[in-house]
């Protein structure tokens, strides 16, 4: 199942429901983001953004404060 094409309202209600995925995050912004790895920290859910390597450090850290522990970054 593809996620890329869902909008970050449907994702937001997915992890804060538990539902993990994995998202080419690449076109994302970054707040957009941050608020869905911080509704997934509420269950602990496990969210794998990919397409992570042109962002900033400063992004990264503001994405990974936000999923506390729930999001793994890849390439």
């Amino acid at each position: 199942m593809s996620f890329q094409g869902m909008s970050t309202a449907d994702l937001v209600r997915i992890a804060d429901a538990g539902g993990g995925f994995r998202l080419d995050a690449a076109g994302r912004p970054t707040d957009d983001l941050v608020e869905i790895a911080a509704a997934a920290s509420s269950w602990g859910t496990r969210l794998v953004f990919a397409g992570m390597s042109g962002r900033s450090t400063d992004d990264l850290v503001k994405i990974a404060g936000a999923g506390e522990g729930c999001v793994e970054f890849e390439g």
